[in-house]
């Protein structure tokens, strides 16, 4: 993944893509790579999976630095939000969205979302763009207000950290084929966007599926402030799997396709979740608890797009 992601940018930084297509066919492989870098590397390495060793987990955790986001700021969005208050409105990071979008029935109502599932694949296209650009600012400011960063002087050294790693990441993807290259500058950058599309797209797909579906839960909490559910019911209630045959998937999307087993055991190396499948669904059968699946990508995300427009279109009382 590395590999695929470095090498077409090596050769768009010495002035190689001559032609049109081969500077939108390198930057395109660029975004697989980018998007299997963010699924397959940096996501077991910052979960503290992808080893049993710790330096590495840490240093393979920067490869998200390298493609313009922060690790920092992942683990705390990621690891603590989502994984510990999934799908809990205005807990779990991953649904909090602005205005036109809504993934939680609990979530406020607007007119504009009764056609959120149409203009979502915009959206998701320019996600990680918004995401390396702006979004990575504003979380850490925001988790710093949480308390997350309440060391001396640790919000200032990760903001000049994060800026210093766009700044990297900015020079070597946009700024020097830019320079080496003979195409004019804007041909460049619709390239270089192309490639976050492609990367947008795949990764909002497989992290969204996993979770804004009908059959998944978004609990909230009782009158007394608790949940009803403990923390492994809540997992199973609130997760979905999808295309567990594909070993193509599998590998492409580091075993993301098996997001409950992810969810229940999230310090395990992604690499067994096909081992423990079975152990996971009769644990959750034997306890009553249910198991989500979906047979293939395409039925996981006909469904997703059928949850989009549901909460789009209907009241919140309705839906719950």
């Amino acid at each position: 993944m590395l590999a695929l992601f470095f090498l077409p940018l090596i050769l768009l930084a010495s002035g190689m893509a001559t032609t049109v297509w081969s500077l939108f066919l390198l930057y395109i492989l660029s975004g697989l790579g980018m998007a299997g870098i963010g699924m397959s590397v940096m996501h077991d390495a910052i979960h503290g999976s992808y080893s049993r060793n710790k330096k590495i987990n840490t240093l393979l955790g920067y490869t998200l630095n390298l493609i313009g986001a922060n690790a920092r700021v992942w683990k705390i969005q990621h690891n603590v939000l989502h994984h510990t208050y999934t799908n809990i409105d205005h807990a779990d990071d991953d649904i909090n969205t602005p205005f036109f979008l809504r993934f939680s029935p609990n979530a406020e109502h607007n007119s504009i979302q009764r056609f959120q599932h149409i203009y979502i694949w915009f959206i998701y296209a320019i996600s990680t763009l918004f995401w390396i650009t702006s979004k990575d600012f504003v979380r850490l400011k925001r988790f710093k207000s949480m308390g997350f960063l309440d060391k001396k002087n640790e919000y200032n050294k990760a903001l000049m950290s994060m800026t210093a790693w766009k700044i990297l990441y900015y020079s070597y993807a946009l700024i020097l084929p830019m320079i080496m290259l003979p195409q004019a500058w804007w041909l460049i950058l619709l390239a270089f966007l192309c490639m976050h599309f492609v990367t947008g797209i795949l990764v909002s797909i497989v992290f969204q599926i996993a979770h804004i579906m009908p059959t998944n839960k978004f609990p909230l909490p009782n009158k007394m402030g608790v949940m009803d559910d403990d923390w492994y019911g809540h997992q199973f209630a609130t997760t979905s799997n999808f295309s567990p045959k594909s070993n193509l998937l599998f590998w492409l999307i580091g075993g993301l396709n098996y997001q409950v087993e992810h969810h229940v055991l999230p310090d395990v190396c992604h690499v067994h979740y096909k081992k423990l499948t079975k152990i996971v669904s009769d644990t959750a059968q034997e306890f009553g608890m249910p198991y989500h699946v979906k047979k293939s990508i395409f039925h996981a995300i006909l469904d997703h797009m059928k949850m989009l427009r549901l909460l789009g279109e209907k009241p919140k009382a309705s839906i719950i």
